[in-house]
């Protein structure tokens, strides 16, 4: 059977979603309700057919929807001159936009309340659209994109329309904070409805008028701009030569490092972003965005690609940093990583919605058959700010005058990466020169990686990498770094290193004793220390990351500090090694935990210790939840997800932004014994993990459904759990058991990171639902337990971002600690009796079995294209049963 492409599995799973059962879950179709489910390549278009019944495509420029957009929880404000000026909010949800026409636009105060008529679906392209919808056409004129962002519900989207009250958060240019649409009463049936914005959060700033792509608004894209003829004016006064620049042709000037800040008359300083530098702009009608080393990056990045495309200017030559901000506004150099690695059209379009990038534009090289690097800065400067939106995905960088050491200062303050100073009156020209010098905030510079030793103890990938850097022309060694690394990065950039190996050093000044191998310098890494020696090699390194970006010809040899007082050392060794003490002081081992049992902290913390192997590849690059029992399982306890500041450097945590609690959670990372063990001594008995990893967070590896008793006899569990397999041989997807550690038991199917937690839940509730349907006097989808009727709960709910399962072998804090233990399939009948497994037999059990039955789940890739053609042939098998 043929593999449904990825980028069409998450499509074919909303397809088959709109036979979900709505209600009680007995395995009767509601069909009264399955309008609220699209089918992407034939409901989908259904729910479109009245936006193209009132559009010619001929006629208007406006998009029809072609495959489905990938893009969901976008949302989009576009204001409409038409008959009447209006804003159409416009929320994008199971494959196309729900719209609204808000006639006064929205409202900023929380006391305002302004009516939104529900309209016709839009397709989720519509986003993109800004131009002028021809007289006698639909809705004749000017749209723009006034604001543009990421809306997350508070509650189930589906269930808010059909209650007339849909709840959400925004984070757009304009629109941010907590907001409410409300379906009134009145006239207007159901199309009338009230958008306001809901108390609290940051005071909002005055939204402004101009798009957020093209800069323009409603009245300058009616007129035609008129900024190109006032630029052209100003360029020709100021005698800028008249010919093409080509995007192409620039090599990009760059600064000289600096080691202090200054302030002096005449220069000009801004903030030194931790980004891609790029040349963006639009050549011939299409927009530009190319790195340093020539890469198009339009792919991996479709928002910015939208706001170049709607700049009214060509051709266009600008220079600037590309950038992904954290919460706080801080450039985030992995994730615009990660980004640039997603060019599949799909990932990319989710991508764009979830992480965000901007670029911030310094700089304007050619504008409309003019060259202006013969101009003085202060005078690109000038002519560059009116060319770019105020607030959108490309702007313009702040600079600021004089006041050098005022902005190094609260660079620092802020965490940023360091200033750029320059001379205002400097033309461009390209390389290296002191008319730009940049300080850092961080003593941090680029490496070339010369080669790598070998891993010692535990370690995985490499050991250490050997660095250097050019001096006059010659790579020159610098020293290695052995610390700062992850997980994924060794595992990573291991093979790669292999296939680049060479027989000698390919830098001056390398170590001969030891075992040592050297590869061709092409990979670059940015790594923080704290000064060089005489020899020019670094203290105290500490590897950042990797830079894709930059081209190993550019990371220069640090000059060497004077040191009079330093005797010599041995050439090609660091001064001191450096490494980190990674010990634990337990604390009250004899601490009674399990009063029945007597069990102690003490046998908690050398359980941890003894599963450690079979448990860590359940908990390394999952954010990591923990219940904490300082006192016992009888004892007061705390749900911990943040980190406390206290935590040891050594103990891994992961910043992640939480849409539901509206702030950053610095997680724990399990990703060794040393942390393992650390997280037990602070009384955490049951250990939670995300479904997804670190650098997959928005794509689970497994779909879980768990099976909860509640009171139902656990004979039912496990003839639901056997069916539930039975079910997936049919469809040839692989499934995994484990006990709760408390009453049920969870049946886990590999995902393989290929779907978004939408789509994954979606797999879960359609498993659940047949399986229902085969078993309804056992088996209920009903979620409150009063109404259940003695039947288990399939609970499909648990996936999705940021909801937990507790981890296979955690111990459970219930009389006998219990564990929740993997169990092999044949395991799975009447006589099966979780209580049997608990932390004084559970690593005796494992060793004996000699693997881990559940570990598939973490690496198993199934062919869910193929998979969800038998579960749909199965669903129609299924209802067809039932009628």
């Amino acid at each position: 059977m043929a593999t449904i492409p990825n980028e069409t599995v998450a499509d074919a799973m909303a397809r088959a979603a709109m036979h979900r059962i709505i209600g009680d879950g007995s395995g009767a179709v509601n069909a009264s309700r399955g309008e609220r489910f699209v089918h992407v390549h034939g409901k989908r278009q259904g729910r479109l057919a009245t936006y193209r019944q009132k559009r010619d495509a001929a006629r208007t420029p406006e998009p029809f929807g072609g495959e489905a957009d990938a893009r969901g929880g976008l949302f989009v404000v576009q204001q409409h001159a038409a008959r009447s000026l209006h804003w159409d909010f416009r929320l994008a949800w199971r494959g196309v936009l729900l719209s609204w026409a808000i006639p006064r636009g929205p409202s900023l105060d929380p006391d305002e309340k302004r009516l939104a008529v529900r309209t016709e679906d839009h397709p989720v392209e519509y986003a993109d659209f800004e131009g002028i919808i021809p007289e006698g056409n639909y809705g004749a004129g000017a749209v723009i994109v006034w604001d543009r962002g990421r809306w997350t519900p508070h509650e189930d989207p589906d269930d808010g329309l059909a209650r007339g009250k849909l709840g959400f958060d925004l984070e757009g240019y304009k629109l941010r904070g907590s907001f409410a649409l409300v379906r009134t009463r009145g006239g207007g049936g159901k199309a009338q409805w009230l958008f306001f914005r809901k108390r609290g959060g940051t005071p909002a700033e005055p939204p402004g008028d101009a798009s957020v792509l093209s800069g323009l608004t409603v009245a300058e894209l009616r007129q035609g701009p008129k900024r190109a003829e006032a630029t052209r004016r100003a360029l020709a006064r100021l005698g800028a030569p008249r010919r093409r620049v080509s995007a192409r042709a620039v090599k990009p000037m760059l600064a000289e490092p600096r080691e202090r800040p200054f302030s002096r008359e005449g220069w000009l300083f801004e903030v030194k972003y931790d980004g891609y530098r790029v040349l963006a702009g639009k050549e011939d009608g299409r927009p530009l965005l190319r790195s340093r080393n020539g890469r198009d990056l339009l792919p991996a990045f479709p928002d910015v690609k939208s706001a170049l495309a709607a700049l009214p200017f060509d051709p266009l030559l600008l220079d600037g940093e590309l950038v992904v901000a954290d919460a706080e506004g801080r450039p985030h150099f992995e994730w615009l990583q990660r980004r640039a690695k997603r060019t599949r059209p799909p990932d990319a379009a989710r991508a764009a919605v979830e992480r965000p990038a901007t670029l911030w534009v310094f700089d304007l090289l050619g504008f409309e058959g003019f060259d202006l690097r013969e101009l003085p800065l202060r005078e690109r400067r000038r002519l560059l700010g009116p060319l770019l939106p105020e607030r959108g995905p490309v702007r313009l960088a702040p600079s600021f005058e004089t006041r050098g050491e005022q902005v190094h200062a609260e660079v620092e303050r802020l965490g940023l990466e360091g200033v750029v100073a320059k001379r205002a009156d400097a033309p461009y020209r390209a390389g290296r020169s002191p008319l730009w010098q940049k300080i850092r905030a961080l003593t941090s510079d680029d490496f070339v990686i010369v080669g790598w030793t070998p891993p010692r103890g535990g370690r995985r990938g490499f050991g250490a990498l050997h660095l250097a850097g050019f001096s006059d022309g010659v790579l020159v060694y610098a020293g290695r770094v052995g610390s700062g690394f992850d997980e994924g990065t060794l595992t990573e950039l291991a093979p790669e290193l292999a296939s680049l190996e060479r027989e000698t050093p390919p830098c001056r000044g390398a170590p001969v004793r030891g075992r040592h191998h050297w590869v061709e310098p092409e990979r670059v890494c940015e790594v923080r220390y704290k000064e060089t020696t005489r020899q020019g090699l670094l203290r105290q390194p500490v590897f950042l990351r990797l830079r894709d970006d930059k081209p190993p010809a550019e990371c220069r040899h640090p000059a060497p500090p004077h040191h009079p007082e330093e005797a010599p050392e041995v050439p090609g060794r660091p001064a001191r090694e450096v490494t980190r003490e990674r010990s634990v002081a337990f604390t009250n081992l004899d601490k009674v935990f399990w009063p029945e049992t007597e069990l102690t902290k003490g046998d908690l913390v050398a359980y941890y210790r003894a599963i450690a192997p079979w448990l860590l590849p359940y908990l390394r690059d999952r954010p990591l939840v923990l219940t904490r029992y300082p006192d016992g399982i009888e004892g007061k306890s705390f749900f911990q997800k943040h980190a406390p500041e206290w935590a040891p450097e050594w103990v891994r945590t992961e910043t992640i932004w939480s849409e539901h609690g509206g702030r950053e959670i610095r997680y724990f990372v399990c990703d060794d014994l040393a942390s393992l063990l650390y997280v037990a001594n602070s009384g955490a008995i049951p250990l939670h993990v995300w479904g997804s990893r670190l650098a997959t967070l928005q794509r689970p590896d497994w779909c879980i459904l768990d099976l909860d008793p509640k009171g139902a006899p656990f004979a039912h569990v496990v003839e639901i759990a056997r069916a539930l397999h039975e079910l997936c041989e049919e469809i040839g997807l692989p499934s995994f058991v484990k006990t709760s550690g408390s009453e049920g038991l969870h049946v886990l199917v590999p995902v393989g990171a290929q779907l978004p937690f939408e789509p994954v839940r979606t797999l879960a509730e359609l498993l659940g639902r047949l399986v229902v349907q085969r078993l309804p006097e056992i088996a209920t989808l009903v979620r409150r337990p009063a109404a259940r009727k003695g039947r288990v709960y399939v609970d499909t709910l648990q996936n999705g971002h940021g909801r937990l399962l507790v981890a296979p072998f955690s111990v459970r804090p219930l009389p006998g600690a219990p564990v929740s233990m993997p169990l092999r399939w044949r395991e799975v009948t009447a006589r099966l009796d979780p209580r049997r497994f608990h932390l004084k037999n559970a690593v005796t059990r494992i060793k004996r079995l000699g693997e881990d039955p559940l570990a598939p789940v973490l690496r198993l890739t199934p062919d869910l294209g193929a998979v969800l053609e038998r579960l749909e042939r199965a669903q129609g098998a299924g209802a067809s049963a039932a009628r």
